[in-house]
């Protein structure tokens, strides 16, 4: 059968393999949740994040906090797919106007055009595709702001796209950069690490308890002329040097053996402490008077961070309250969306 604009024989598309497809690319149905709403609210009620979205963590805590009114001016510092800035788009009621920042090109591309169709276009939203690190710059040009956030969490899209290499589950190349088109892959950057560095920075970013078993067993294999430059080749690594582990409990350790050897390199290839720092000595000039400012975190180290600035901030009269602890997503959401459980949301107000 013939198209008839194009004159080429029509392809069908490719259909799910049986009732429960494990390829990215064969789940077309939970990669179009506009045309699929019936699939994708199925996976959802299951306690699970469809392939190409993400579910946005504690959107009511954040905007409890906010408290957001019409006319003002916002910025969220960490796009992604769009659902905590829509939901605070809703509250401006089409007065005011909200910022978004991004790195990720490929996916803040997407997220736009998602939200123009669903009626948040240029007069309401400005994506600017720029690292939070640079919210000085920003607010140069479009602030002060009356209300910010950031989640610092990686986006689901990012972890379930294969292309991309933030996850040990399936193979593809080990990049692991929220910005593909700068800086070096997580690939290249083991290509020459030593053994000590290797194992201090597992042990700084993710507090990997077999950091040294690991970062030997990775060195070892890359001496040996051995690349390890794809995400299936890593876990291999890490399943080797961890046969030693009684095998009853082999399988959990190798499991979150990767979860935090990933995040080492994550962090690690995205400068994410770093610019972590630099946003948060730089909000403050970035907020109006009275402003506030929520972050979501997802591990200690990021944690850590948040409340000694805000802590300090607060003794030196710059911050006028802050959280005087973590609030913790509901156990409800966290059923919805184990994804949550990890999270930690702080929150400051300018003096």
């Amino acid at each position: 059968m013939e198209n008839k604009e194009t004159g080429k024989p029509h392809k069908r598309r490719v259909r799910y393999k049986g009732t429960h497809p494990t390829k990215y690319n064969e789940k077309y149905k939970e990669l179009n949740p506009e045309k699929y709403a019936d699939t994708v609210e199925k996976v959802m009620s299951k306690g699970s994040t469809p392939v190409g979205m993400h579910i946005s963590i504690m959107v009511r805590e954040i905007l409890d906090f906010l408290q957001i009114q019409p006319g003002q001016k916002g910025l969220d510092c960490t796009l992604g797919y769009g659902g905590h800035t829509m939901e605070m788009m809703k509250c401006l009621e089409k007065k005011g106007h909200m910022y978004a920042l991004d790195v990720d090109p490929i996916e803040s591309a997407k997220t736009k055009e998602r939200l123009k169709r669903q009626g948040y276009g240029e007069e309401i939203l400005t994506i600017i595709n720029e690292n939070f690190a640079n919210i000085d710059l920003v607010a140069k040009e479009h602030g002060p702001f009356d209300f910010m956030m950031a989640d610092l969490g990686v986006s689901s899209m990012q972890i379930d796209n294969p292309e991309r290499g933030f996850s040990y589950k399936t193979e593809g190349p080990l990049d692991l950069r929220l910005n593909p088109e700068k800086g070096i892959s997580a690939a290249e950057r083991l290509s020459d690490i030593s053994q000590e560095e290797l194992q201090g920075m597992l042990m700084e970013n993710a507090d990997e308890p077999y950091a040294l078993e690991i970062s030997k067993a990775v060195v070892g294999e890359i001496k040996k002329g051995r690349k390890i430059d794809t995400t299936t080749k890593l876990r291999e690594v890490i399943e080797e040097a961890l046969c030693f582990v009684p095998e009853k409990e082999r399988k959990e350790t190798v499991k979150k053996t990767c979860q935090r050897t990933f995040q080492a390199l994550r962090i690690d290839v995205n400068s994410e402490y770093e610019v972590l720092y630099q946003l948060l000595e730089k909000i403050p000039d970035a907020l109006a008077s009275g402003g506030r400012v929520a972050i979501l975190t997802f591990h200690s180290g990021e944690d850590r961070l948040v409340k000694k600035s805000f802590k300090r901030l607060l003794r030196e009269g710059i911050y006028q309250e802050v959280s005087s602890d973590v609030i913790r997503p509901s156990s409800e959401e966290c059923f919805r969306n184990p994804r949550a459980r990890s999270t930690k949301m702080r929150w400051a107000v300018k003096a």
